[in-house]
Parts: C-alpha cells; structure tokens; sequence
C-alpha cells in the first residue's frame, strides 16, 4: 500500500532539491522514498546489531562470564593468548 507523505521546507532548500533531483534523473518524490529507506535500512541495521550483542551477552552470561571479564578478554585477545 502507498501512502503520502507531505512536508512543509524552505522555498529555497526545495528548489536546491529538485535541481539536484534533476542531476540525478530522479524526480523529487523519487528521491525522497530513496532517502527514506536508506534511513531506515540504516536505523534497522542498528537495531539488528543491538540485537546480535544482546544474544553474545545471554550466551556468555550462561557460560559464566559476567561484564567484567570483557576488559580481561580483549587484553588476552590483544596479546595473542
């Protein structure tokens, strides 16, 4: 399903838009739902990663590590232990 969008900008900041729409061969609309799912995939990609640490935390928490042991870890990591 499609659904509108409007938005109020300054006359100045639109006309900018639409000729740089232009260089691109896109029409403002176009460009605009671009904009918006680069925004979003983005801002998803974030929450997916959040994700990923919150289930590395659960796992390492049910093997017996606990916060504090991180900062020892990476030490080890670092030397190559």
């Amino acid at each position: 399903m499609v659904s509108q969008v409007l938005i109020r900008v300054d006359k100045e900041l639109k006309n900018r838009f639409q000729r740089l729409s232009r260089t691109e061969q896109k029409s403002v609309n176009q460009k605009v739902r671009e904009l918006m799912e680069e925004y979003v995939k983005e801002h998803d990609m974030e929450a997916a990663m959040r994700s990923l640490w919150d289930e590395l935390g659960q796992s390492l928490r049910k093997k017996g590590y606990k916060a504090s042991d991180v900062g020892k870890m990476i030490k080890r990591v670092r030397r190559g232990e």
